[in-house]
């Protein structure tokens, strides 16, 4: 790999790129030396990963990817995103660019233009026709991986890994990831299975990023100097006020002015116009919302995102600048805003519009203010994006899920807590998060820099929050493991040791042990070159491997009888019989009177010689720790014991008729539903029902939910379903611990009810209070629910598969049909 370095320093050398200087004079801005050597890389025939800030503009690489493709006319791009929101949106911005004709949308509910020369999609997508060996993958020519640092979800990760390996070697991989601290690790990795990847790190931010600290009224800097977050010493004033308390803030303010933001002859601190206390107070009090919010504006730092680490906290805090009164939006903007919000909810209900908050959230939206989480209807989420991408909205109070890629960057960030729950207990945000968060702030081409604001709060350090502005440390892990549909797929196209040996190449065996990863392509490399002498030492008169066998065998037998000179008369009797018949045995073989005999041979020695290398590199990946590979087995193993794949006397594998339906069986549950499907489990369903059912298997209830009760589920056929699913469920899962693999939870109800009520087309307001959740959330899942009807409705017999269809059309209606993502 050579170093981004040498190609800065040919940036402005375009007679050797011309395509990469064509595309950047069509571009609206200067490119950065980053995205220039990117670009190079790929007129080069190289791949390439891109790690680099939020914001930064990696997108432009993938964009070039897909410039060439265009450029030959059979040759297709495709680019993929983790998730359907960024799919729509990529979508919408190649079709502006391409043409309606030419880009096609795949996320699994959506299918538009699945054949064109440009294809967005989501991960998922693309592993499924790699699976499949689609027609579509033929004349592919470039993959962009946008997000690749995805591949470290504990859920999904699996996924890219299995895309990045399974792809053709003739296929150029686009992979942009956040500022991740291995890039150089996973660079590795990824020239050791695709071959010639140039790594392109960038950690310099196209808009550079002041710090503040919120205390009280006042915006405090957190560095004192300018000479880069690296070696910024902490403001010494934060430093009093941690030490000194709030009794002495008001005397250092008139004792010492500020500093202003980092630099002499600035602004000095922003202030705000709350009365100041008594310095008598011991506890130093936080302003509310609508004060920072005003403050902000005052100082110029809006639009903002404020980031709570909670659904409830953002919608609150919407509401409190809502009664406070406070109007961001001029008259035309608020006649803008009816107007975009008219024309994308126009297909919703009127009688759902009140269930969903429809016209309390709209008088937000005129105020400038908006809340973003995932509760949230994903049409309403969709809006709020526009509308601040617009510049309309001025304050959105966002989880942090807003940070994961979504194009919504701000002239300000604001973090009002440093720590958040993750299920189990409050705990402090990582630097890497801390990093995604404030990436969001500052806008290319409109502001000179943007602002991180970190509200104060008791007991806070500044030396801790200075050393997480100042790390980068987020390290790329791998989550891959082996499961029931991945190995059917590998084993049905490649067969089991050749499966194993690809396992060998994921990331996470690669971080394990490094060096398995390149003996597993030695391997691979070695199998294509037998393949070859194979082929060049056939013989039309008969079997030439096994004759050049008896020759290896006679000249292995002839040296050690020439070598051992100590062997007795008895020993060296029985060497000379062994030889004397193998020799008879190669002048009957029908080969040896071939004309090309010597010809053949000599293919024959370089395939013995090379098969001898490959089996001790076999027997050293044997001996590595084969993680992965073992995991497998034990797949396989529990495969095998419930008959979906066979194996015989000479230990070959492969799939029964069972494990070809598993083949197109996708989620966390795949064994549970293919077995349920081979034993007739859910053949008495109707419709509302096997919804119900599906809802079952999908759903993952929050840890603080309580369970429904049977009592609160559908009767009749359903229980009897249930129950035996069930059963089912459970002696698999002793039949995985007994293999030493970890199982999957329980079937959770909470959601059967409102499927059910949903699929027999009850209202919404009726079923959101059954479900006891928001309508973005029930979206979501039933979202899932349709995912796995579908594949019900391709792989379960005639009679199931249709009522999977009905399943599927009664679900898929009202918000749930709008809603893209």
């Amino acid at each position: 790999m050579t170093q981004p370095a040498d190609r800065y320093r040919r940036a402005q050398e375009t007679a050797a790129h011309p395509l990469t200087a064509a595309f950047a004079e069509g571009v609206a801005f200067s490119l950065d030396p980053f995205q220039i050597a990117a670009c190079e890389a790929l007129e080069d025939d190289q791949s390439v990963l891109v790690a680099a800030p939020t914001g930064a503009g990696k997108t432009i690489v993938g964009e070039f990817a897909i410039h060439l493709a265009m450029q030959t006319p059979t040759e297709k791009a495709f680019y993929t995103t983790p998730m359907k929101a960024l799919s729509n949106q990529k979508f919408r911005e190649l079709v502006a660019v391409y043409g309606a004709e030419n880009v096609g949308l795949l996320t699994g509910d959506t299918n538009i233009n699945g054949n064109a020369r440009v294809v967005v999609m989501t991960t998922e997508v693309l592993r499924n026709m790699l699976y499949a060996d689609s027609p579509a993958l033929r004349d592919l020519r470039y993959v962009v991986m946008d997000e690749v640092h995805y591949l470290a979800d504990r859920f999904r990760g699996a996924v890219w890994e299995e895309v990045i390996i399974h792809l053709p070697r003739r296929v150029r991989l686009v992979s942009l990831s956040a500022t991740v601290s291995n890039a150089e690790e996973f660079g590795d990795w990824l020239d050791t299975v695709r071959g010639g990847t140039e790594v392109i790190v960038s950690e310099i931010r196209p808009v550079p990023l002041e710090q503040h600290v919120l205390v009280r009224g006042d915006l405090l800097p957190l560095f004192d100097d300018r000479a880069g977050i690296a070696t910024a010493q902490v403001n010494q004033e934060l430093m009093r006020i941690r030490s000194v308390g709030h009794s002495r803030i008001e005397n250092n303010h008139r004792a010492q002015p500020h500093r202003g933001r980092r630099s002499g002859g600035r602004q000095a601190p922003y202030r705000s116009q709350r009365p100041t206390r008594s310095h008598h107070v011991p506890r130093m009090e936080r302003i509310d919302r609508p004060e920072v919010v005003e403050l902000l504006e005052r100082a110029n730092l809006l639009p903002a995102i404020f980031f709570i680490f909670s659904r409830v906290g953002c919608d609150a805090a919407v509401n409190q600048v809502r009664r406070a009164g406070l109007r961001l939006t001029t008259p035309e903007e608020r006649a803008e805003i009816r107007q975009i919000v008219d024309e994308r909810t126009r297909t919703l209900l009127d009688e759902d519009l009140a269930v969903l908050g429809y016209w309390e959230w709209m008088e937000n939206l005129e105020r400038g203010v908006a809340a973003h989480h995932a509760g949230m209807l994903p049409a309403f989420k969709e809006v709020v994006e526009e509308l601040f991408q617009r510049k309309l909205l001025k304050a959105v109070f966002a989880t942090e899920t807003l940070a994961l890629g979504i194009n919504m960057p701000a002239r300000t960030v604001v973090l009002e807590k440093l720590e958040k729950f993750n299920g189990e207990a409050r705990v402090a945000i990582t630097s890497g998060e801390y990093t995604q968060l404030t990436g969001r702030a500052g806008r290319r081409g409109i502001d000179v820099e943007g602002h991180a604001v970190i509200q104060w709060t008791e007991g806070m350090d500044p030396q801790a929050v200075a050393a997480l502005a100042s790390r980068r440390t987020y390290p790329l892990n791998s989550s891959f493991r082996p499961t029931y549909n991945m190995a059917v797929n590998l084993i049905a196209q490649f067969g089991r040791e050749r499966a194993r040996e690809i396992l060998e190449s994921s990331f996470a065996q690669f971080q394990a042990d490094r060096a398995v990863v390149g003996l597993a392509r030695q391997v691979r490399e070695a199998e294509e070159s037998l393949a070859g002498y194979q082929k060049s030492m056939s013989c039309d008169r008969g079997d030439f491997a096994a004759y050049s066998e008896i020759r290896r065998d006679l000249s292995d037998l002839e040296k050690l009888n020439r070598a051992d000179r100590t062997a007795g008369a008895a020993t060296r009797q029985k060497r000379q019989n062994e030889i004397q018949a193998l020799r008879r045995r190669m002048q009957r073989h029908p080969c040896h009177s071939c004309p090309d005999r010597e010809k053949h041979a000599r293919w024959a020695e370089r395939y013995w010689k090379l098969q001898r290398s490959t089996d001790k590199i076999r027997r050293q990946i044997e001996q590595r720790t084969g993680t992965v590979a073992r995991v497998f087995d034990r797949v396989v193993d529990v495969l095998s014991a419930l008959d979906y794949v066979h194996v015989d006397d000479d230990g070959r594998t492969s799939l029964t008729p069972a494990g070809a339906t598993m083949k197109r069986i996708y989620g966390e549950r795949d064994l549970l539903v293919a077995e349920a499907l081979r034993q007739d489990i859910w053949n008495d369903l109707d419709a509302p029902s096997l919804a119900a059912l599906a809802a079952c298997l999908v759903y993952e209830p929050r840890r603080d939910e309580a369970g429904a009760g049977d009592r609160d589920l559908p009767r009749g056929p359903f229980r009897v379903a249930l129950e035996r699913t069930r059963e089912l469920w459970a002696e698999l899962d002793d039949l995985e611990h007994d293999h030493h693999l970890k199982g999957t939870e329980q079937l959770a109800t909470g959601l059967a009810l409102p499927m059910w009520s949903w699929a027999r087309q009850q209202s919404l307001d009726r079923v959101l209070q059954q479900a006891d959740m928001a309508a973005g959330d029930f979206v979501r899942w039933t979202k899932q629910t349709i995912d796995l009807l579908d594949q019900l409705s391709l792989v379960a017999d005639a009679d199931l598969a249709r009522t999977a269809r009905k399943a599927l059309d009664a679900v898929r209606r009202g918000i749930v049909a709008y809603s893209g993502v």
